[in-house]
């Protein structure tokens, strides 16, 4: 059996082996059966319409590995460039957001969607009062646990 490399134990040096060959090793540590994800009913109207900012406003709904949020921008409302984890995808349902991502201005208008890889930095600006759909795999817990202060400056 060849060494392992410095600073892996034979363990890890037999694990990875045994994934490139596709073989299933048990888990040395207990994992949890994730949790069954549910079903969910939610009307826009029943969601808590969150304050960032006097021109950003929005609202979550979230499932087990996504989420969608129906974010309002007014004119002029400047999102910070900013990047994350999270593949996102973006659907203007109203109005016009004017992105700067990958060294390019995009603008994305009523009925037009962005795909954003993780990761990559972007900023946001709306050019009219905006309606849009972002959609985020996985959840955004900075978004979820309200500890997104680049988006809540007044």
């Amino acid at each position: 059996m060849p060494k392992p490399k410095p600073g892996r134990k034979a363990s890890d040096a037999k694990s990875a082996r045994a994934r490139r060959s596709g073989v299933n090793l048990p888990a040395t540590v207990a994992r949890r059966a994730p949790k069954q994800a549910e079903l969910k009913y939610v009307p826009w109207n029943t969601v808590e319409l969150e304050e960032l900012n006097p021109l950003l406003e929005r609202q979550l709904v979230v499932g087990q590995d996504i989420m969608l949020a129906r974010v309002l921008l007014k004119k002029g409302c400047v999102v910070p460039e900013h990047s994350h984890p999270n593949e996102q995808l973006t659907y203007i349902l109203e109005g016009a957001l004017k992105f700067w991502i990958d060294g390019k201005e995009i603008i994305v208008r009523s009925g037009e969607t962005l795909a954003i890889p993780r990761n990559m930095p972007h900023k946001a600006e709306a050019l009219e009062d905006t309606v849009d759909l972002d959609v985020f795999n996985p959840p955004r817990a900075d978004w979820i646990n309200k500890t997104d202060q680049y988006l809540r400056k007044r």
